[in-house]
């Protein structure tokens, strides 16, 4: 099995999984955050606000204009007997349970250093984000619910700190930790497959915002799942679930679809294509491998034996990113996604979908050291290992390196859009012959860079992968143009989340995506004139790139 020692947060799916053999990525540490709830009625400390759940009282924390409950169990303690199950109700407590700080988060890897494994199997739990006051005339807030990234095995619900969608876009805001790598996503035979245990947990939570949403102050019949690269991953799979059939009502989809997908060769020379979603017939194969190596590839019993290994054991960063592909062909993903929304078998429910400008930037930045793009020669190469001729001499044509600044800005440009822009409006297309849809653009190339990582000379950042998060999520500061930007995008998505249909006030109407170009889209970018609604499949080629998509696999 392949190797990476750290990972970045926001790392998406299948991006971490083709650049773990070769590099070491690391972020800045996101801000812990701090979810919220409103106080009920006969608190007796207005700091200490308490709320009954379905399962017991919780004690929050006041801060101002919100109130947040966090640590709340939305799921039973998935150890011993129940690792590898799918998730249990949370037992009922007792008294009042203290909910003013996060609860523990799922095991991985250090995010920022090289180091052995952190977290802990109890992490099934949530947070809750909502404003001070009761609901103006009684009417219930739309509740919006948050699935982090990570790839699937880092990541956590905690460092998102959502007080200006609450407070600004008076939603109530849900964050959940889900488990990991080889805990949410190991298949074996003794399972009868791969349940997707990190999907399941996810509609666990679900559940418990339906039964507990209206304690908030919040209406269950209006929730919004949302999420932003694995996240976004997580919410593309809801929409073609069975299982989460009822549980939410709009979707918004960031930086991951359903089609996101990488050329072969892309990043690394030796690697080849790759897709988020695979058979649960691999994941299975994976399994019977990684019990054999681990001691236990006995003909039966591999999972009581398994099960009796310690967490750290089972952590490595070998079986934790192995374990990060949603698997698909069971009853939780009975069909590729991509192909689903091709179909139309998917949820009807309004769907928000979209990409940063410059997704590619930053992944691609951690290989240039060792696989330098510096002439013209270079990114020939690159395109030659990647596609096929005839393909190559078209990305030549459309990408030619005099039109950017670098050969390096040049390749990356076609990763993104490859990979990123033009899968995500093919999925678009798809969603819009049955629901309204809505594209996005985020394109702020001035975005600030919260990841600690230094952009190359050649490969300036821009709006790279995971740079529109600051402007939803309090992060880091922002100048003034980009905090009007952050609020005009407040008021898009919780609008969206409200009634359907994202508008803010004050900005420009959003335009609904066809099921045929053009691709009008919403570019989002600060200053006079930065939101506007543009051509995206014409800007980025995607008429390219959707028949490289569709040629047999052995022509990619």
């Amino acid at each position: 099995m392949r190797d990476l020692r750290t990972v970045r947060l926001h790392l998406p799916l299948p991006l971490s999984a083709l650049l773990r053999s070769v590099l070491s990525l690391s972020v800045l540490s996101l801000l812990l955050a701090v979810g919220t709830a409103p106080a009920a009625a006969g608190a007796r400390d207005p700091e200490r606000p308490v709320v009954t759940t379905d399962r017991g009282q919780v004690r929050g924390r006041a801060h101002g204009a919100h109130h947040t409950f966090e640590g709340i169990p939305y799921a039973a303690t998935p150890t011993g007997a129940l690792r590898w199950r799918l998730p249990e109700r949370a037992a009922r407590w007792e008294g009042v349970r203290d909910a003013g700080a996060p609860g523990a988060r799922c095991v991985q890897l250090p995010v920022l250093v090289p180091g052995g494994p952190t977290g802990s199997e109890d992490c099934l739990h949530l947070n809750v984000t909502a404003p001070a006051e009761r609901a103006v005339r009684g009417r219930p807030r739309p509740v919006t619910v948050w699935f982090h990234g990570g790839g699937f095995h880092s990541g956590s619900a905690d460092v998102y700190r959502p007080d200006r969608l609450a407070v600004q876009g008076d939603s109530v805001v849900v964050t959940v930790n889900y488990r990991l790598g080889i805990f949410g996503l190991f298949g074996h035979p003794e399972l009868g497959g791969a349940p997707g245990f990190a999907l399941a947990d996810q509609q666990a939570a679900l559940r418990w915002v339906r039964a507990n949403a209206a304690r908030f102050g919040a209406d269950p019949h209006n929730v919004t799942v949302f999420g932003e690269s694995a996240g976004g991953l997580s919410v593309c799979a809801h929409l073609t679930s069975p299982a989460s059939a009822g549980l939410f009502h709009r979707a918004v989809v960031q930086s991951g679809s359903c089609s996101t997908t990488m050329p072969p060769r892309a990043l690394l020379p030796t690697l080849g294509t790759y897709e988020p979603f695979v058979p649960q017939q691999r994941t299975v194969a994976d399994g019977v491998a990684a019990a054999e190596r681990l001691g236990c590839g006995r003909p039966a019993g591999a999972l009581d034996c398994l099960r009796a290994l310690d967490a750290r054991t089972l952590a490595t960063p070998e079986l934790m990113q192995a374990f990060s592909l949603l698997p698909y062909g069971n009853g939780r993903l009975p069909l590729e996604p991509r192909r689903a929304l091709e179909e139309g078998r998917f949820h009807r429910v309004p769907v928000v979908l979209g990409t940063t400008e410059d997704e590619m930037r930053l992944f691609l930045s951690q290989t240039l050291a060792a696989y330098p793009i510096g002439d013209e020669a270079a990114y020939r190469s690159r395109l030659e290992l990647s596609f096929d001729a005839a393909t190559a001499r078209d990305v030549a044509a459309r990408y030619p390196v005099s039109a950017h600044p670098t050969p390096a800005l040049a390749w990356a440009t076609v990763l993104s859009d490859a990979s990123f822009i033009c899968p995500t409006l093919r999925d678009g297309r798809a969603l819009a012959r049955h629901v309204p849809a809505y594209g996005y653009r985020f394109s702020d190339t001035d975005a600030p860079n919260f990841t600690g990582l230094s952009a190359p000379p050649d490969l300036p950042f821009g709006a790279a992968h995971g740079f529109e998060l600051p402007y939803l999520f309090t992060m880091v500061p922002l100048a003034a143009p980009q905090q009007e930007l952050a609020d005009r995008m407040t008021g898009y998505w919780t609008s969206f989340a409200r009634t359907g249909v994202p508008r803010a006030a004050g900005a420009p109407d959003w335009p609904r995506l066809g099921a045929a170009p053009p691709a009008s889209v919403l570019s989002l970018a600060p200053g006079a004139g930065g939101i506007r609604t543009v051509d995206a499949g014409a800007e980025h080629h995607c008429a390219l790139w959707d028949a490289w998509s569709q040629a047999p696999a052995g022509a990619r």
